[in-house]
């Protein structure tokens, strides 16, 4: 995160997501006394009912951490788990164990896993395998090198694909200045973002990665296709007819139903400038993505023209970021895709599930102060599209939310169909690119930074709203002001997710409350298991003077326990598992924010130049299931 998502770059007068929510508590009558709202606790338990179904049986079986337990400047686990670090920033693509440099050149870092570790999912190769057999792709032969190798009891997977997003690493923790004095510099720091697809095998319970055949790092100078209403734009085919490239500022993830890996570009705005200063135009376009004259202050534009807002070199760049990308994990061939019809806006995840007919529908959140919730909505059997070699995301259209005060919502459709909208941007492709002005039109429901989104197996769809600053008073549904500790809100599609209307309630607030165990603030990544385990990993301000952490909530019964906590001066994200759900991956990011003073985290070397984002795996010393 960065504090510039605290800050609205949205005029709209629609009433804020606190407000309705005010409103709706009040009709329920939902705080009596002022002790109706205590930390971690499961608000629609007061609200006369859940969503979704309910069993007292406590999916959690650990012993939650205390604030006590994970004091200090190391990370904690719980105690019926064990924690292992893997793939620091650094870590050379070929698996040798060669020692890592600082700072990187732009061609070393390039072989190398990049840095502001963040979403990921981890894709099986026997899963692979089961598809190819599925759609008769595999005949009758011996098994090829992409099988997974099985352990004694035939069911574990052992080997497969990891994808992680490289959000964003800072200069001075890059190449150890505040601006770059050279293209090498800038280079650097671009190949130092992006996504790292990494092949994976367990051995002997532990995690090591290979460098297999699999194995790349996609940035900002790969390759990338467009598809969907924008693809042939003229505002995104470069005039002379050359390739496009790149992907920035990968956030949060997904995964689609046929085994594809979504990655999203967040803050794509920050690493634009201009040489010309406060004489640079501001559009309305970018005033509504917060674009300025030096961005985040990395300076790419000061060396790369690519990045250049004003003069000649300002050839609509800008508007081939903020985009869903989809790459496939196993092929090395296919160029990741860029995809219009999903919108333009800054993405923290992707998450998809399949409706009726066999229709896609995508869950997305803009992650920015009092912006909008979106879904996508597929118009054909996903399966047929894929038949005919097109992609699912090419047909469907694009909804925002709105969120009534009577607990129930709806999807209203972002499209030039509308004459209001029409009128003000004109053509498919230009709606798509500007999908926020687009949006402001139809007057949906401003969210306090919705992050990640996961839909559970009963349909029930949870949303972090990480927090929001600029709150000025207290009300029923936020009751801290300014709102530092965020939110996590539900809703249930009626009939089916492909429905454009729902219901919604709050499923738990982070809160500085009297009660320790549970207690978070500010949600970020968040990731259901299919048994009814939400994961919740935060970012920003914690309770009790905690570092960020892992917190796992009992969906029926609203417990929740604290597994994880982090280093100083991180975040923690990007949760998913291994098929087998004994292992959990989350990220340690920015340990320190950069600062060897803060942190010296993962302790890796004995004289270590900088802390290294890296990856944690978790796991049960009994082998169980993770979060049990």
């Amino acid at each position: 995160m960065r504090d510039d998502d605290n800050f609205s770059n949205n005029p709209t007068k629609s009433p804020r997501f606190s407000e309705v929510a005010k409103r709706a508590l009040s009709r329920r009558d939902f705080i009596r006394t002022s002790s109706a709202v205590v930390a971690g606790s499961s608000l629609a338990r007061f609200w006369g009912g859940s969503i979704g179904a309910q069993t007292e049986e406590s999916l959690i079986g650990f012993t939650s951490l205390t604030p006590q337990d994970a004091a200090g400047d190391w990370m904690t686990v719980a105690k019926e788990y064990q924690a292992e670090i893997l793939i620091p920033w650094g870590t050379a693509l070929d698996g040798s164990d060669r020692p890592w440099e600082w700072p990187p050149t732009g061609s070393a870092q390039a072989q190398q896993v990049g840095v502001g570790h963040d979403g990921m999912w981890f894709f099986p190769l026997r899963e692979k395998a089961e598809e190819m057999e599925e759609e008769e792709v595999v005949a009758e032969s011996a098994p090829s090198d992409d099988e997974p190798e099985m352990m004694e009891d035939e069911e574990e997977i052992v080997r497969g694909v990891l994808c992680l997003n490289h959000e964003f690493g800072r200069n001075e923790s890059v190449f150890g200045k505040s601006t770059p004095e050279s293209l090498d510099e800038v280079r650097a720091s671009q190949h130092a973002h992006g996504v790292s697809v990494l092949d994976f095998e367990k051995v002997d319970s532990k995690w090591k990665f290979t460098g297999g055949c699999h194995t790349r790092r996609i940035h900002v100078n790969t390759p990338v296709e467009f598809s969907g209403p924008a693809a042939d734009s003229i505002f995104i085919v470069r005039a002379d007819g050359s390739p496009l490239t790149g992907t920035l500022n990968n956030c949060g993830s997904g995964r689609t139903p046929w085994g594809t890996y979504l990655t999203c570009e967040e803050n794509f705005q920050g690493y634009f400038g201009s040489t010309e200063g406060a004489g640079l135009s501001i559009t309305r376009g970018r005033q509504r993505y917060g674009f300025s004259s030096n961005g985040f202050g990395y300076g790419w534009h000061l060396h790369d023209h690519r990045f250049e807002l004003s003069g000649d070199f300002a050839e609509f760049e800008e508007l081939r970021y903020g985009w869903v990308v989809e790459i496939d994990p196993f092929d090395v061939s296919k160029p990741p895709v860029k995809h219009t019809a999903l919108g333009r806006f800054k993405h923290e995840s992707c998450e998809v599930v399949v409706g009726a007919d066999n229709r896609i529908v995508a869950y997305m959140g803009d992650d920015q102060t009092d912006e909008y919730i979106y879904k996508f909505i597929g118009n054909e059997d996903y399966k047929e599209v894929l038949a005919r070699g097109e992609s699912p995301f090419e047909f469907g259209d694009l909804y925002v939310a709105r969120f009534d005060d009577d607990f129930t919502g709806r999807w209203i459709r972002v499209s030039n169909r509308n004459r209001t909208i029409a009128r003000n941007l004109g053509s498919m492709d230009r709606v798509m690119i500007y999908t926020r002005l687009a949006a402001d039109i139809l007057n949906p429901t401003p969210m306090d930074r919705p992050e990640w989104i996961s839909a559970a197996p009963n349909g029930d769809v949870y949303c972090a709203l990480t927090n929001n600053y600029g709150r000025d008073r207290a009300n029923a549904a936020n009751p801290q002001a300014p709102n530092e500790f965020g939110h996590i809100i539900r809703w249930h599609d009626d009939e089916d997710p492909t429905s454009l209307t729902f219901t919604w309630d709050i499923f738990v607030l982070g809160t500085s409350s009297f009660r320790t165990e549970g207690a978070f603030g500010s949600p970020d990544t968040v990731w259901v298991d299919p048994d009814g385990r939400l994961f919740i990993c935060t970012d920003g301000a914690q309770p009790f003077g905690l570092k960020n952490q892992v917190v796992v909530a009992d969906t029926n019964t609203g417990e929740l326990k604290r597994l994880f906590v982090g280093v100083p001066g991180s975040e923690v994200t990007g949760a998913t598992v291994s098929p087998d759900r004994k292992t959990l991956f989350v990220n340690i990011q920015h340990p320190g924010n950069g600062n060897l003073d803060l942190s010296d985290f993962p302790r890796l070397e004995e004289d270590p130049s900088v802390p290294r984002d890296a990856t944690v795996a978790i796991s049960r010393i009994d082998g169980g299931i993770v979060g049990s």
